[in-house]
C-alpha cells in the first residue's frame, strides 16, 4: 500500500530526525576496538622435498664411511650441504665450531631477514648420526623437515612479526653437546628474546606414534591443535622428554615445545589400535642402528610431523 504525500512527508521527516540523532550517538560513542590480525596460515610443506633432503643425507653417509656423526667428514658435509642450500635461499647463515671429545664440531644458524629480533622463533634439530649408521630417521628426518619449512618460508617470501631462526646442531649424539654450547655462547639478554624454541628430533619412525612435548602450554596447544585438526590423536612425549636439544635451551628458561615419533619403546596395544603400526615392537627398530636408512621411515608420519612443524613456525611467529 503507498503512502499519501502528506504521510510521505512526515516519514521522511521522522527518517531525518532518527538519522540526525543516530549519527550524533556514534559520533559520541568510543571507537570500536579493532579486530585481531588474523595469523598467516601455513602452507603445506612437500614431504617430496623433505624425502629428497633425506636422499641427499644419505649419499653423505654412504660417501663418508656410512654415517654423519660428530667429527666425522659425514658431518661436515651434512654442514656445508645444508648450508649451500639456506645461502641460496636468501637466509644470513653461520657456523659455530666447538670441540668434544677431541673433535671439531659444529652448529649450523640460519635467520631468515626481517621480523621483531625481540621475539624470537627458533626451531632445532641435531644434524649428526651415531658412528653405526646413516642416522635417516634420527635425526635426518627432523633435520630435513626444518630444512624444508625453512626453504618454504623463502619460497612464500613470509614475513613473520617474530624473528625467525632455524638451527641444525652437533654432537647431540654424544652428549646435547653443541645445542649446550650455543645455549652457553648467548648472553642473557639475547636467551630472553628466544620466545620459543621448537625441538624435532625423529619425525618418521616406521612404527610410529605422534608424541608432543608438554612442556610449555601454548607451544604444546599449538601441535595439539594442528592434530586435531587432522583428527590425529597425541599423548605427551615421556620418552625423549629432557634426552634431546630443547634440554639446554628449557633449563636457561626458554619456552620450549616439540614433536617426536618414538625410538626404542615398544608400542602398546593401545597405541596401535590409535595411530596402526605393531603393538609389541619397538617405534623404531633401528633406532642407533647401520639399517637407520632410506627404507626405515614412514612416510606418512614424516608428511604429518613436517606439515606440523610448518604450521607451528607459522603460528608462533605470525
Amino acid at each position: 500500500m503507498k503512502l499519501s504525500v502528506a504521510g510521505r512527508t512526515a516519514v521522511a521527516a521522522a527518517i531525518a530526525v532518527a538519522g540526525l540523532l543516530t549519527t550524533t550517538a556514534i559520533s559520541n560513542a568510543a571507537p570500536a576496538p579493532k579486530a585481531a590480525s588474523p595469523k598467516a596460515a601455513a602452507p603445506d610443506i612437500s614431504v617430496d622435498n623433505v624425502k629428497a633432503h633425506l636422499a641427499d643425507l644419505q649419499s653423505v653417509a654412504d660417501a663418508n664411511g656410512g654415517n654423519r656423526a660428530h667429527g666425522s667428514s659425514g658431518y661436515k658435509a651434512s654442514i656445508d650441504q645444508l648450508k649451500k642450500k639456506l645461502d641460496a635461499a636468501g637466509f644470513t647463515t653461520s657456523v659455530q665450531e666447538f670441540t668434544a671429545g677431541g673433535k671439531t664440531g659444529y652448529n649450523l644458524v640460519a635467520d631468515w631477514p626481517g621480523g621483531d629480533d625481540g621475539q624470537v622463533v627458533m626451531a632445532g634439530a641435531h644434524l649428526d648420526s651415531v658412528s653405526d649408521g646413516p642416522g635417516i630417521n634420527d635425526n635426518g628426518s627432523g633435520s630435513a623437515a626444518i630444512l624444508e619449512t625453512a626453504l618454504t618460508v623463502a619460497r612464500e617470501k613470509y614475513q613473520p612479526k617474530k624473528h625467525l631462526r632455524f638451527a641444525w646442531w652437533g654432537a647431540e649424539e654424544i652428549g646435547m653437546v653443541g645445542s649446550s654450547h650455543y645455549v652457553d655462547s648467548l648472553a642473557g639478554g639475547d636467551r630472553s628474546k628466544i620466545s620459543a624454541y621448537l625441538n624435532f628430533d625423529m619425525l618418521s619412525s616406521p612404527n610410529a606414534g605422534y608424541f608432543v612435548y608438554d612442556d610449555d602450554p601454548t607451544v604444546e596447544k599449538t601441535f595439539k591443535d594442528y592434530y586435531a585438526g587432522k583428527n590425529v590423536a597425541t599423548e605427551p612425549d615421556d620418552e625423549g622428554d629432557g634426552r634431546s636439544d630443547h634440554a639446554p635451551f628449557q633449563q636457561a628458561g626458554v619456552p620450549v615445545g616439540g614433536l617426536f615419533s618414538g625410538a626404542e619403546t615398544t608400542k602398546s596395544a593401545e597405541q596401535a589400535e590409535k595411530w596402526g603400526g605393531t603393538a609389541g615392537e619397538a617405534f623404531d627398530k633401528c633406532y642407533h642402528s647401520s639399517c637407520d636408512g632410506m627404507s626405515n621411515i614412514d612416510g606418512t608420519a614424516l608428511d604429518r610431523n613436517s606439515d606440523a612443524v610448518a604450521y607451528a613456525v607459522w603460528g608462533l611467529s605470525s
